[in-house]
């Protein structure tokens, strides 16, 4: 299987439809949280809607990158949630999620092998691949957070 397709389907496992490493996926934790739930805080942790507005922080502004675009993002930027006060705005925010999951994955598929070699944005970012899995490694991370804390939230 060509490189591109395996951190494609990499992407898809965690993000959209997986089960094989962490048992779940962003897609099916988020999925029937009610906003309040969401936003709701324990302790110093981040909430659910704050560790979600954050991968998507990263997916939606690497994407650009991918279709030959700029990158545009800023790490200091990246947990800053807007409010979210009602279903509507957490559905929204999922939303854009799932359909910057789906486009970044399908942007990876199609990237053609040698560019997976070539620099990212600037030499210092090191390689197309590195970037994506490094964006793998991120989501897992944040991922095992978000079941935990959905877990707490829910067995209250």
């Amino acid at each position: 299987m060509a490189r591109n397709k395996e951190l494609a389907d990499r992407l898809a496992e965690v993000l959209l439809s997986g089960r094989w490493v962490a048992n779940t996926n962003y897609k099916e934790l988020l999925e029937n949280l009610t906003w309040k739930q969401a936003t709701q805080k324990i302790g110093g942790l981040n909430s659910i809607a704050a560790l979600t507005y954050h991968v998507n922080y990263y997916i939606g502004g690497m994407l650009p990158v991918l279709k030959g675009g700029s990158l545009e993002i800023r790490d200091k930027f990246s947990f800053q949630l807007p409010k979210l006060e009602s279903q509507v705005d957490w559905e929204r925010m999922t939303t854009e999620f799932i359909t910057n999951s789906k486009a970044f994955v399908e942007a990876v598929s199609n990237l053609p092998e040698t560019q997976l070699d070539a620099v990212f944005v600037d030499e210092k970012y090191g390689t197309y691949a590195r970037n994506i899995e490094g964006l793998i490694e991120h989501c897992y991370y944040h991922l095992g957070q978000i079941s935990l804390l959905k877990k707490m939230i829910t067995n209250r």
